[in-house]
């Protein structure tokens, strides 16, 4: 909780965990045990007996292994409970929903099923390997400032084969359904923002939940090419096959850029003068032998803006790059 000495937030974690417990549908005392023990362990978590050793966890640990086995959750409960709570919200008021995978490694789970080759970081001097694992999409409610703390949403878990994409998109949908009913929105209030880094298709996410409140922010790459909107039909009696498309906008080559559309310059405390740069109406050219082979009719045009970061340092000393 953000300000525990306030007895209303005592009260609100009071009944979020009275819900808690509502969901968990059998092994009720042994599972509320064991995340309360999960919770106040001193330190990372390693073995299930270890939880038992826990003050707050005042059964033997064979009863932490038979609920683990044996015990239920009503996960659908459970997302809706989350949903309900006070959510974090961005200075403008406006709800900023991150979404991300995580993945649980398991290199040496063999019976595991449907383990996937999860790409791992800092294993190594400059090495990303591939690991066997769970990779999860979680999302979770941000807020403005310069700490950790989020409000957890939905955790889904990737089975081999899933477009992450399409269990992204359902997700956000479900949860913004869950939020629209707990009145978290309500029409005229900011749409919902989606960030998400550059392992997801922004357009494609955009496409994709078109028809709810949503704004996708995604990290692009630094070698993806866009086009402009196609140019007006030229006048006459035989104006030609309409385009759909302009002239690139390469993000690696400055010379195709052209004059932006907003320019604003500022001062930051940790990195030193920002130049900001936006470019509107920016759209992919869509190939049917991407993700959109399944696409019936013509591929969309999915327009969008491209806004570009430039600081002058970091704090760790590394070259910045252009974000």
């Amino acid at each position: 909780m953000h300000h525990a000495q306030d007895a209303a937030a005592v009260g609100e974690l009071s009944a979020l965990r009275q819900e808690f417990y509502r969901c968990l549908t059998r092994r009720a005392d042994a599972l509320f045990e064991l995340a309360d023990a999960v919770l106040c362990a001193d330190g990372p978590v390693r073995s299930v007996a270890e939880l038992s050793l826990a003050g707050e966890h005042r059964r033997g640990h064979g009863s932490g292994y038979a609920a683990l086995a044996r015990g239920r959750v009503d996960f659908d409960r459970l997302r809706t409970a989350l949903a309900a709570v006070p959510l974090p919200r961005a200075a403008d008021g406006r709800l900023v929903l991150a979404v991300d995978v995580t993945c649980w490694l398991r290199p040496e789970a063999h019976t595991c099923p449907q383990r996937i080759l999860c790409h791992t970081y800092g294993r190594g001097k400059d090495q990303h390997i591939m690991v066997p694992g769970w990779p999860y999409s979680v999302v979770v409610a941000l807020e403005s400032g310069r700490h950790s703390w989020t409000a957890p949403l939905d955790a889904v878990r990737l089975a081999p084969g899933d477009d992450a994409a399409s269990v992204t998109a359902r997700q956000i949908r479900d949860i913004a359904e869950r939020l629209i009913t707990a009145g978290h929105w309500s029409p005229g209030d900011p749409e919902i923002l989606l960030v998400a880094d550059a392992g997801y298709d922004g357009p494609r996410l955009a496409h994709m939940l078109a028809d709810l409140p949503v704004v996708v922010l995604v990290r692009m790459r630094s070698d993806r090419v866009l086009r402009r909107p196609a140019p007006p039909l030229r006048p006459g009696p035989s104006p030609g096959r309409p385009r759909r498309h302009s002239d690139e906008f390469a993000f690696g080559d400055p010379a195709t850029w052209g004059e932006p559309d907003i320019t604003l310059e500022t001062t930051t405390r940790l990195y030193g003068p920002a130049l900001i740069r936006a470019w509107d109406r920016l759209h992919p050219k869509l190939t049917s032998r991407t993700a959109w082979a399944r696409h019936t009719g013509d591929l969309p045009i999915l327009e969008g803006t491209v806004i570009l970061l430039q600081v002058e340092r970091l704090p760790s000393g590394a070259i910045p790059k252009p974000v």
